[in-house]
């Protein structure tokens, strides 16, 4: 009964979680002692050079001093040295805990020292010594030796990778407070990340490889958490997070000349209320007993299930159903992809919440619905060629405009179409590929900006399905779902320590660390992939096509199926972190005396932010792998997903239920009469909740959509669109055939050859073989010309 009981989730979905959150998950619990190791290193060469003083207590231009100094002690060859100076280091980006007395002062302190460090070149030095680990093939041939890898193969990697993340980290999030010179090294910061400098490529690039070359199995060693978060971290600096990206929709939308959007998405996501979810089969059972036991007597009822009639007097799908009878899953039968689901729900134990909640009361609902209806110039043609063709015969192609020999309601419809006619930059960027296709000497070359999206696109083109196979592998080995397979890649090596446990306390303590490892990757692949599909496609919809293809074909839709196939609610109140151990709580207090029961406890909150920001990044990636593509949508159907998002819809959160909804809502014609008349409550909330389209049919299924597909020409065509536009834009080869030919004799023969430097030597030999020696005919000559 606690799952029908879920109360409403006080969640505030963002680009990431809250500054300090977001910097004690770069740490894994096991790797606390390691704080203290970074604190000595410091203290010892600190108080060497500057006697009876703090850190805290210098001027500026002595802590520059001290920087400089500490710089230059990573030049030495000697590796054990340069170890302790970048551990120092690591200790000033950490915001030097020792000398703080509470939280807020070292997460101030971490900051001022992040932009020193920037500002004194840090970030550049410690590029290049992590080149130099990537290359290090001799700790990759010892990691791949041993038969357990720990944290003790990666110590030097993952004190590099935490200082460049602790200063993307400090330097991205922006503060009232920040003076002028910060502000300005934000965005020098931010050009160094996103246009390559030194290097051939961008940094999330190198990233990038690392993380290829740590799922082909050469690397196993690299510590993949951290190297994850980073490279989430410097994308979304980088690229720009969701505020931005609406901000740069609506720059779009004025260049292009297209009408303004119909309303903020952010805003209208924010103001909704969740829905009470539907019921399920089981916990009706379970309710039908404890009514039947209350009144002392077994009656032989069978279960109840929704009257078709129920239809005409729906309750307010907001409102709590008191009466908890309401829609049966029927469809769970031998469904292909989920097998003992409801049994895993009848155990799963939901933690309770306190149950004195308020009275409910009634709500008010707004005027309306909450998104203004779309048509696309596709459903207007549609709409006109149906109508032609029932009152006139024929046809007239693409033509919107001639209404002659159509009733009145038609002219009517048509004028109703095309007051909410929506054009996305989409439709006018394949517009604009289709000519330049046709016209390739007329129209020139178009001009592309360079943004630092369209830069990114252009690195990662050659590999980007390696890229996208590597991390959808991290994220089914990190998966809860996921059975631990022999094949399966190690994603542990960074959390695991060197003494595996001995008492029960410290194996329950490394239990919780590796589930919160797990769950930090799968939160940054699922924000990081996101990011990168809603940036592709407002840089352009064909890249965007490219990447989602290849996360089509690797597999993703049943991945994230598969991920959901679980008792989400359990996941998203999963307690799976210690809070006393988490930074910067553990370098300013004393650690309690931890026990069986205080882990068990966890901490109180209602949710678990990460899993269910996690959540909603992969219902946000499937609808968008997804929409307005039958073939895709079919693959839905098929692998049965229906149940699963049903059950998805227990979680009282209103952005993940408007996903689920709309994921339902595109299949819904396929799934049959009788599954639409038992779910009548999801049908309401997807009316109420998602937006419509005028003239699609989603809730009867007599759409020309619905008949049988050629799905696998609707990806060729994809597919051949992409290659065209790839080859357009970036296979430029230097003799085009189109290039001009010169055909002038003078010219040709007058044109300064580059001969080899040792071509005099030879030049009798040559003339000797090439000329002289072969004959030539000279009546061919002749009857040629």
């Amino acid at each position: 009964q606690g799952s029908v009981d879920c109360p409403n989730l006080e969640f505030e979905y963002g680009d990431a979680d809250g500054h300090g959150a977001e910097l004690a998950e770069l740490y894994s619990y096991t790797e606390e002692p390691e704080l203290s190791t970074n604190q000595r290193c410091f203290e010892e060469d600190f108080h060497a050079q500057v006697q009876g003083r703090r850190w805290l207590e210098l001027d500026g231009a002595q802590q520059k001093a001290y920087v400089m100094r500490l710089l230059d002690g990573l030049e030495v060859v000697n590796r054990d040295k340069r170890l302790r100076v970048a551990r120092a280091i690591l200790y000033l980006a950490q915001g030097v805990f020792g000398d703080c007395d509470n939280e807020g002062d070292v997460l101030h302190w971490s900051r001022h020292n992040s932009f020193l460090l920037y500002q004194l070149g840090t970030f550049t030095a410690f590029l290049e010594l992590l080149n130099m680990e990537i290359d290090n093939s001799q700790a990759c041939s010892s990691a791949l030796r041993k038969p357990a890898i720990s944290l003790a193969d990666s110590t030097e990697l993952r004190v590099l990778l935490s200082v460049m993340y602790l200063m993307v980290e400090n330097i991205r999030v922006e503060q009232e407070a920040d003076p002028p010179e910060w502000k300005t090294c934000r965005e020098t910061f931010k050009m160094e990340l996103s246009f390559p400098v030194h290097t051939e490529e961008p940094f999330a690039l190198l990233l990038f490889t690392m993380v290829t070359k740590f799922c082909s199995g050469h690397a196993p060693h690299f510590p993949m958490k951290k190297v994850l978060l980073l490279l989430w971290k410097v994308l979304l600096f980088t690229l720009g997070g969701f505020e931005a990206l609406q901000a740069m929709k609506v720059r779009k939308r004025e260049e292009l000349g297209l009408p303004p959007l119909p309303e903020d998405s952010i805003q209208v996501m924010r103001s909704m209320r969740a829905a009470s979810p539907p019921t399920y089969s089981i916990e009706l059972m379970e309710q039908q007993q404890q009514q039947q036991q209350k009144r002392g007597h077994r009656s032989r009822r069978p279960l109840v299930k929704q009257d078709s009639l129920d239809i005409y007097n729906e309750r307010d799908p907001f409102k709590n159903d008191e009466a908890g009878v309401d829609e049966e899953e029927n469809d769970d039968v031998d469904s292909g992809i989920e097998g003992e689901l409801d049994l895993m729900e009848r155990d799963a134990i939901i933690p309770a919440m306190p149950s004195q909640r308020p009275p409910i009361e009634r709500v008010s609902f707004p005027k309306g619905l909450p998104w203004a209806p779309k048509v696309r110039q596709k459903d207007i043609e549609h709409f006109l060629e149906a109508s032609r063709n029932k009152f006139i015969g024929f046809t007239l192609g693409q033509d919107t405009e001639t209404l002659i020999g159509l009733p009145r309601p038609i002219h009517e419809s048509v004028k109703t179409l095309k007051q909410h006619k929506y054009v996305s930059i989409s439709d006018v960027q394949i517009k604009n590929e289709e000519e330049l296709e046709k016209c390739p000497m007329s129209l020139g070359e178009e001009e592309v900006q360079e943004t630092p999206c369209e830069i990114l696109y252009r690195a990662m083109l050659y590999n980007l399905p390696q890229y996208m196979i590597a991390l959808l592998k991290i994220l089914l080995a990190a998966a809860p779902t996921s059975k631990a397979k022999t094949d399966s890649i190690n994603i542990l090596a960074d959390v695991l320590p060197e003494e595996m446990p001995i008492t029960v306390l410290q194996s329950m303590k490394l239990g919780i660390d590796v589930n919160r490892h797990k769950e930090i990757i799968v939160k940054s692949i699922s924000a990081l992939l996101l990011l990168l599909l809603k940036h592709f496609k407002l840089n352009h919809i064909y890249q965007f096509e490219y990447v989602s293809q290849h996360l089509v074909f690797a597999n993703c839709i049943p991945l994230i199926l598969k991920f959901f196939n679980q008792n989400i609610m359990s996941y998203i109140t999963a307690k799976n972190s210690i809070s006393v151990l988490d930074y910067p709580h553990c370098t300013v207090y004393d650690l309690p005396e931890l026990t069986a029961e205080s882990l068990e406890a966890g901490d109180n909150n209602q949710f678990c932010w990460r899993n269910l920001f996690s959540c909603i990044n992969l219902l946000r990636i499937l609808n968008k792998l997804t929409k307005w593509k039958h073939s895709r949508t079919m693959m839905l159907v098929v692998f049965k997903s229906a149940p699963i998002l049903k059950r998805a819809l227990k979680v009282k959160q209103a952005m993940m239920q408007l996903y689920v909804l709309k994921l339902l809502k595109i299949q819904t014609k396929y799934l049959g009469r009788q599954w639409r008349k038992s779910n009548m409550k999801t049908m309401s909330a997807i009316y109420q909740k998602v937006r419509h389209r005028m003239n699609d049919d989603w809730a009867y299924g007599n759409d020309i959509d619905a008949r049988p597909w050629d799905f696998q020409a609707e990806e060729c065509t994809l597919r051949a669109n992409i290659e065209a536009f790839n080859s357009r834009r970036y296979d430029k080869p230097q003799d085009s055939e189109f290039a001009p030919v010169d055909n002038c004799l003078q010219s040709v023969l007058g044109q300064r050859l580059e001969l080899p430097e040792d071509f005099h030597y030879s030049y009798e030999l040559w003339l000797e073989r090439e000329v002289f020696s072969q004959p030539i005919r000279w009546e061919e000559l002749l009857h040629y010309q």
